[in-house]
């Protein structure tokens, strides 16, 4: 199994990018598996407190559990996924069930920052955007998929996106083999990518 690590800031283009490059391989060649699955379960705290947590930081993700179900994974286990509700802040009570397959995609914005999963990558891939490109997406975003007001959104950016952002994301940038620019939104050419992965994947 071909294990690919895709990265950058919120807003960065990274689901974007792993549709594109879903688009060349066929259902039964590529799997994808998001980090925001793995924020932890705190279903024990009042959803007040929850709002109020930061999910920008490496503690708030369940690194355990994600590094298991990858490990997983690549011995030819099928897993069970958890979902998360960004709407609550909390994972739901079913999950998704995950098979193995020729091709794992892992993409987050923290995925980086734990070194046993860093460890467990073929080839990992930072999109990079601007602080203010990546915001007015996160904006928009934020608004029409995950139900927040537009200060809400701006509030939290400020206050731990932004800042987490240059302590925790920014500096994993040097593990990257290879860094797609991705300021505007365009479509991104990634046909050398796509033939790399092909060639890593035989």
């Amino acid at each position: 199994m071909l294990i690919i690590g895709i990265f950058g800031g919120t807003g960065s283009g990274k689901t974007t990018i792993v549709n594109q490059i879903s688009t060349y391989f066929s259902l039964n060649e590529l799997v994808i598996i998001s980090q925001d699955s793995y924020y932890k379960d705190n279903s024990t705290i009042p959803h007040k407190n929850r709002c109020k947590l930061n999910y920008d930081k490496p503690d708030a993700i369940d690194f355990n559990l994600l590094y298991k179900h990858i490990s997983d994974l690549k011995k030819g286990k099928t897993i069970q996924q958890p979902i998360y509700d960004f709407k609550t802040h909390n994972r739901l009570d079913k999950t998704i069930q995950i098979k193995p397959k020729k091709i794992l995609i892992l993409e987050g914005i923290l995925i980086m920052c734990h070194a046993k999963i860093r460890s467990i990558f073929d080839l990992k891939i930072f999109i990079n955007a601007d602080s203010k490109t990546r915001m007015e997406r996160r904006i928009k975003r934020d608004i029409i998929e995950r139900g927040r007001s537009r200060h809400e959104v701006l509030k939290r950016y400020n206050e731990t996106i932004k800042p987490m952002h240059e302590k925790y994301i920014e500096p994993t940038k040097i593990f990257a083999d290879s860094i797609i620019e991705n300021q505007h939104n365009t479509e991104i050419k990634i046909e050398k990518l796509i033939k790399k992965i092909k060639s890593l994947s035989k």
